[in-house]
């Protein structure tokens, strides 16, 4: 009997072996195919960064922008952009603005040649003693945070430049455009002027109003020279104009769009997450990772859901006046499409995921993402129908895919790269788009389709660049390592070791993933005895039923993270907006 049941195993075995081992050659082939076409997309990407950056040195380098259409330039950081070149000051020499935007690029291609051949050039050429008005905001996230990166990627251990070339010209560079940035702040608020003459400061006549962004999106890239430098004063200026802002929230906790830095006073009261306020909120959350100061943890904490409270419409999100809550305009705005790869940082993975594949429908509708959206009405804005080369859509699928995983981002990203190479590419670059309704052309190639839009795409189909890396990516795809010594403490919970705080059953239900500083993947993950949290800001309810005998038994919703209320009848619920 015993001989005859190991002869019926024996002829099982023989049986499902065969399949199983067809099974493991399917998997290791789709594996292998998987690879294959990361490797072809990364390829493409490739090369349609090197037909931007090339063109961009044939024609218009040393001069900021490409006109790749007409094969010219344009000073597209200053004021100098009207000037022909036979008419520009005789010491301005150009600020190489897409070449410094290029820098970190360069470096996750691989290339350290170009690399070093850039650096070298910014160290003889690149001076900042010009007569420019500039726009503190863009110079300091697209010219020092260009600067800054490129040094930390210079001096890490990759040794990517010949031992000796280089003798931190860059981070002299940073610190000189910095020290040049710091009149800006002299106001009666601390809050800075939005433009500066870099050789003569701020003018008597400069106006006084700024955006939110403007003001508020400074702390990674003056906090990291200071690190950098060992002068603090940078960091204190965009620290103390943070906290300023911040201290001008309304009750609600909202922002406003523009304000005034002499008074102090808000222009402009209705706010999203879009244009004028988009990188205000990313700064919050990548300044805690990237400095630990819980004091902007609970900034972020409370802007955060301050927005998914009043701004956030299913998928979408709409504008609403900072002092009401009450929805202003329903738009959607190319800008927004950064939300879901911040929302990624967060652990609200459920609602990136939805927003993100909204953006790719209006995507899919249109070959690219328009400038403004009308949501109300379903159709383009009727004057801002134009796309300027955008990397959001890009961003948010890179950050994406990183955390699930999933192939269909792949399939998106390679989505972007068909459209951008069917409707921008031209013998001179990649031009912008005036109309996507016609895919009329505009003559202008953004220097950050180059820090960011082929960044981000070559990201996503090669990540090697990351690999044993933790990086913070700045609003212009500048790459920061997260250095423990930058940090004033270090924070309690990357992960669940404080767990024990929320296996207390009347602990859970006041306890967000967002108030413990920890992704509710990670809760989900390590404490299977808790009621799943849904986003970073859900509380559940006390009862699996929802059944409830006071308001204390309620908790947070999870999706417009409003706190749910007991109704006559018992049981929890939205009832007060129904």
């Amino acid at each position: 009997m015993f001989q005859a049941s190991v002869v019926k195993w024996i002829l099982l075995y023989l049986v499902i072996s065969p399949t199983i081992f067809i099974i493991c050659l399917s998997d290791i082939h789709s594996t292998n195919l998987l690879a294959a076409k990361r490797k072809r997309m990364s390829n493409r990407v490739r090369k349609m960064f090197y037909h931007a950056y090339d063109n961009y040195m044939m024609h218009a380098f040393p001069h900021d922008e490409l006109k790749p259409l007409t094969k010219t330039y344009t000073d597209s950081l200053s004021e100098l952009g009207n000037l022909k070149l036979e008419h520009l000051p005789q010491q301005y020499n150009g600020s190489a603005l897409t070449l410094i935007e290029s820098l970190s690029s360069l470096a996750v291609l691989g290339n350290n040649t170009e690399f070093e051949k850039a650096i070298i050039w910014l160290s003889e050429n690149l001076s900042f003693d010009v007569d420019a008005r500039i726009n503190l905001f863009e110079c300091n996230i697209r010219v020092l945070g260009g600067l800054v990166s490129a040094h930390i990627l210079a001096t890490d251990s990759t040794n990517r430049l010949v031992q000796g070339i280089y003798k931190n010209q860059l981070l002299v560079l940073a610190e000189d455009l910095g020290r040049r940035f710091l009149p800006a702040f002299n106001t009666p608020t601390g809050l800075p002027y939005a433009w500066i003459n870099l050789k003569h400061g701020v003018t008597v006549d400069e106006t006084t109003e700024t955006s939110t962004s403007g003001c508020g999106s400074l702390i990674l890239e003056m906090g990291a020279l200071s690190r950098l430098t060992g002068d603090p004063r940078f960091e204190t200026a965009a620290l103390h104009a943070l906290r300023k802002l911040w201290s001008m929230r309304s009750s609600l906790n909202l922002l406003g769009t523009t304000l005034d830095v002499a008074t102090g006073d808000w222009i402009e009261y209705s706010s999203g997450i879009g244009a004028g306020v988009d990188s205000f909120y990313e700064y919050l959350m990548k300044a805690y990772v990237l400095f630990g100061r819980d004091e902007i943890w609970k900034m972020f904490q409370s802007a955060y859901i301050a927005v998914q409270k009043y701004f956030r419409h299913g998928p979408w999100y709409h504008e609403a006046d900072m002092r009401t809550g009450i929805a202003t305009y329903w738009q959607l705005t190319s800008l927004q499409a950064f939300w879901p790869g911040l929302q990624v940082l967060v652990g609200d993975i459920e609602a990136a995921n939805s927003s993100h594949r909204e953006f790719f429908k209006v995507w899919k509708k249109y070959g690219v993402l328009p400038e403004r959206y009308l949501l109300d009405h379903q159709m383009l804005h009727p004057t801002e129908k134009y796309y300027p080369l955008r990397p959001e859509l890009a961003e948010s699928t890179f950050y994406l895919y990183q955390v699930t995983k999933d192939p269909w981002y792949m399939e998106v990203g390679e989505s972007i790269m068909n459209s951008l190479n069917a409707h921008t590419k031209v013998k001179g670059g990649f031009a912008s788009i005036r109309d996507v309704t016609t895919m009329q052309l505009e003559d202008h190639q953004h220097s950050f389709f180059l820090a960011e839009t082929c960044k981000y795409l070559y990201l996503l189909f090669d990540d090697s660049f990351l690999l044993n890396q933790n990086y913070i990516f700045t609003t212009e795809g500048h790459p920061l390592p997260v250095r423990s010594n930058w940090h004033e403490k270090l924070p309690e919970a990357y992960n669940l070791s404080n767990g024990s705080s929320i296996k207390n059953g009347e602990q859970i239900k006041r306890t967000s993933a967002m108030s413990l500083q920890v992704c509710p993947a990670s809760m989900i993950q390590h404490e299977p005895n808790t009621r799943r949290l849904e986003s970073a800001c859900h509380i559940p309810d006390t009862r699996a039923d929802h059944r409830c005998f006071s308001e204390d038994d309620c908790g947070v919703d999870a999706n417009t993270c409003k706190r749910r209320s007991c109704s006559m009848a018992g049981y929890c619920g939205l009832w007060s907006i129904i």
